[in-house]
């Protein structure tokens, strides 16, 4: 294990690979002095623990395999559960002449004993009281063939738990868009080395709690075969935001500045100086419409607002911050657009999310900083890029390199699995929940990776910490009273146990 890699695990990151590089760890294996045979042994004997753990009174299951390494793991969790006197149903995608290898040999051992070969055919009933999907693997790419979309179908239609060996037939390991349906597992036990496409867009809706099995290999040992990202851990935060000194006063803590709330727009901009002040910062100004003023003090007078009705009185504002949040209600408008031209012309670092991503992809277009973190949702990021929503969906961890790339600084794609794009490369946070999907989620965000970069946070690590402790905090909030009803506003204290490594290392724990 590199000496860099071993530093980013011990800072709650953990590494994820892409399929063909974990091919070739297991190519490698196979080549040392591991047989390939007993390497699937291996692998299908973990799958089949985890199996008995996730549901102990299953007394009966179904299997469907496909051809090669993966339908040989089916073929042999089918004969360890025989040996155990499970009642197995087994079908085979692949006709038995075509298997070959190890596969063939997996698929002799269930014979052996005694789990009857169906080949699969449309209609075909589904016993077993959970479902072992071995059909595809991490090999998968592109549309389906007929018959495996049937079989994938009847998964989903037998409303039976499910457990996928390595990754939910019908995804991508490496995070591009599943095919047309793939199956929506509860277990996903990963062999080798964790992957990038279980936790974003489809994955994540599809893989169910995920179990990463390194089957005795060490995928960093092989220094080179590096990760193509890393997934953010609850411990990440405690790493990154330790105990303040004693000694601390509000000045060595930053001074964020939050520009929004066009007239009629307050309330995004009020989430995000919250927000802000909430994450720690020693002090937060919010530039907004002076409609906005009595509000923002009624809600949190400790945020120093400041109404104003042309750009021109903004530079004053500006002189002493440490850094500019904008775009939270900022409105496409002549405000708006007064205020973004007013902002881009500072050389402070910014978080820019919203409607002034909007008019950076409209009106501003071409710009590129390395100070800057821009935060968009998938239809932001379309417009940013020049394409559809789908094709942002499509690949997200390319489109987020590409707006990188394109844009600079640090780049926030949001959405299930979000990922974080800057210098160092890709992050990715598997948290948050579907009760996230309500209006000013964004801005709170926003506020978070303000207050962090105001406290002396580098602009990477203030995201990352952002965002994993924002995706935890709806977390928490859905365990204590449910996803439905979710408010971005019950997100801002739950942030700030987070953030503060005494109070939140309990709630990390629960989440590891």
């Amino acid at each position: 294990m590199s000496a860099s890699a071993r530093d980013l695990m011990h800072a709650g990151q953990m590494p994820l690979f892409a399929a063909d590089q974990v091919r070739e760890l297991d190519r490698r294996a196979i080549a040392g002095e591991i047989d390939g045979f007993a390497l699937m042994q291996r692998a299908s004997g973990t799958a089949w623990r985890w199996l008995k753990a996730r549901w102990p009174a299953t007394r009966s299951l179904t299997v469907l395999c496909g051809g090669g390494n993966n339908g040989g793991d089916g073929h042999v969790l089918a004969a360890l559960a025989a040996h155990e006197g499970r009642r197995v149903q087994r079908y085979s995608l692949v006709p038995r002449e075509r298997l070959s290898g190890d596969a063939l040999r997996a698929a002799k051992m269930a014979d052996a004993a005694g789990v009857e070969w169906h080949d699969w055919q449309s209609g075909a009933p589904i016993d077993g009281e959970v479902i072992v999907d071995a059909l595809l693997g991490t090999g998968f790419q592109g549309e389906l063939r007929p018959a495996w979309a049937d079989a994938i179908h009847a998964i989903r239609d037998s409303g039976r738990p499910v457990l996928a060996i390595d990754i939910p037939s019908g995804i991508n390991a490496d995070g591009a868009a599943a095919g047309d349906i793939a199956v929506r597992a509860d277990v996903t036990v990963t062999f080798i080395a964790d992957k990038l496409g279980l936790y974003t867009g489809c994955g994540a809706a599809h893989c169910g709690e995920v179990v990463v099995e390194p089957l005795g290999l060490d995928a960093l040992a092989h220094h080179d075969i590096r990760p193509i990202a890393w997934r953010l851990a609850p411990q990440y935060l405690t790493e990154m935001l330790p105990a303040r000194p004693r000694d601390t006063h509000k000045g060595a803590l930053g001074f964020a500045g939050v520009i929004g709330g066009a007239p009629g727009y307050g309330g995004a901009a009020l989430l995000a100086a919250e927000a802000c002040a909430r994450s720690g910062a020693g002090r937060v100004m919010l530039a907004t419409a002076p409609e906005h003023v009595t509000a923002s003090l009624v809600r949190c007078p400790e945020v120093m607002a400041r109404g104003l009705i042309h750009a021109t009185q903004l530079p004053p504002l500006l002189e002493s911050l440490s850094v500019l949040a904008i775009g939270p209600g900022l409105s496409q408008g002549s405000w708006g657009q007064a205020m973004l031209q007013c902002a881009l012309e500072q050389s402070l670092p910014m978080v820019v999310d919203a409607d002034a991503l909007n008019l950076l992809a409209s009106r501003f277009t071409g710009m590129q900083r390395d100070n800057w973190i821009l935060t968009p949702h998938p239809g932001e990021a379309s417009r940013l890029l020049g394409c559809s929503v789908a094709e942002v969906e499509a690949d997200r961890p390319t489109a987020a390199r590409q707006l990188q790339s394109r844009l600079g600084g640090v780049v926030v794609l949001k959405g299930a699995g979000t990922l974080i794009c800057g210098p160092r490369g890709l992050a990715l946070c598997p948290y948050g929940n579907p009760g996230m999907a309500s209006g000013g989620m964004g801005d709170v965000l926003t506020g978070l990776i303000t207050g962090l970069v105001a406290q002396g946070l580098e602009l990477e690590q203030a995201a990352q910490c952002a965002v994993l402790a924002h995706a935890l905090a709806g977390d928490r909030a859905a365990r204590q009273a449910g996803e439905r009803g979710l408010l971005a506003s019950d997100l801002a204290f739950c942030a700030r146990i987070l953030i503060n490594p005494t109070m939140g290392e309990e709630d990390a724990a629960a989440t590891r």
